[in-house]
């Protein structure tokens, strides 16, 4: 297992020590995705969009490491194009579809934005990345409801109460703080220690 940033979270934030294991348990979750050929999707609301576009962001690019490019890929480019490139971890922010977003608002409802999406989007195999400070968000709500009938791993971060998305989680991460603010604070390192050890496993 390859979870040293994961390890080392806690001595930097004591207060996510009653959080490792569900931390742990979304490591696993989405590490089996991408060793099964599948992609993440993230979606969140306000300050949990950009979260949500943060977390896609370091998936799909180089973290911590430089990761090597598909050889078969690289072999068949131009090698200045090859050299620029790195090795990626499929994700998609649910949040930065403006388009789909819109359509989908305006021809059924705000809540089903997501969902939608993940309907269009998500492959059995596949992980869903809920986001949530209340856990109350009816439009991550609906995504996970979704994601579990298509059979998609979920993974919600939320705040300490959870709401009603951390029952529908595989692995639901509760940061304990009960202030909006507060709550995003400690859900960026959280993400930032499994992006960063889900690309040590994969790209070592």
């Amino acid at each position: 297992m390859h979870m040293n940033a994961i390890t080392g979270l806690t001595a930097r934030y004591p207060a996510l020590s009653e959080c490792s294991d569900d931390i742990r348990r979304a490591f696993d979750i989405l590490l089996s995705c991408y060793r099964a050929g599948g992609k993440v999707l993230v979606c969140g609301n306000g300050g949990s969009a950009a979260d949500a576009d943060h977390i896609a962001g370091e998936l799909l690019n180089k973290f911590r490491r430089r990761r090597a490019l598909d050889p078969a890929i690289a072999a068949r480019l131009p090698g200045e194009l090859a050299e620029k490139l790195v090795g990626a971890l499929p994700a998609i922010s649910l949040t930065a579809m403006s388009a789909a977003l819109s359509s989908i608002s305006n021809d059924s409802c705000w809540e089903v934005a997501f969902a939608q999406q993940v309907c269009g989007l998500g492959r059995r195999g596949d992980a869903l990345i809920a986001i949530s400070t209340s856990g109350n968000s009816e439009n991550c709500v609906n995504a996970a409801l979704v994601a579990r009938a298509m059979g998609m791993g979920v993974v919600a971060l939320t705040g300490r109460d959870g709401g009603r998305l951390a029952p529908l989680a595989d692995a639901a991460i509760r940061v304990p703080e009960t202030e909006t603010f507060r709550i995003q604070e400690l859900h960026l390192p959280v993400y930032h220690a499994l992006c960063a050890d889900l690309e040590e496993a994969l790209f070592a």
